[in-house]
């Protein structure tokens, strides 16, 4: 195939492409009260998400967490018997962190809105 066709079909590829998206685009258009209905879901299914996020998202952040805590408080303490020195900045932000996320569903609804 010599270059004069290749390029050929390179422009009608790039003119088709264009031309197919607008045939077969179709404008959305609502009518009514678009905004309404828009904050009468979020109403409804706000409390649905309040309690997703209270009763599985914080859970699984809070086990994270603590697993990394522990694991971390751990490995410091064997660094401590092999070194003599105990590192307490990782095991305390993880504890602080760990506090946070335990104590976040008391509050966090108060500062994002239900």
């Amino acid at each position: 195939m010599c270059k004069k066709h290749r390029y050929r079909k390179i422009a009608g590829l790039l003119l088709a492409v264009p031309l197919l998206v607008c045939l077969f685009c179709t404008p959305a258009l609502a009518k009514g009260d678009v905004a309404g209905v828009i904050e009468k879901t979020w109403s409804s299914a706000s409390l649905q998400i309040q309690q997703l996020v209270n009763n599985v998202v914080f859970p699984a952040i809070d086990l994270i967490l603590a697993v990394f805590f522990f694991v971390k408080l751990s490995t410091a303490y064997f660094d401590y018997r092999k070194h003599g020195q105990f590192e307490w900045s990782g095991p305390a932000i993880l504890f602080v962190c760990l506090v946070f996320t335990l104590t976040a569903p008391l509050y966090i609804w108060s500062i994002i809105g239900p």
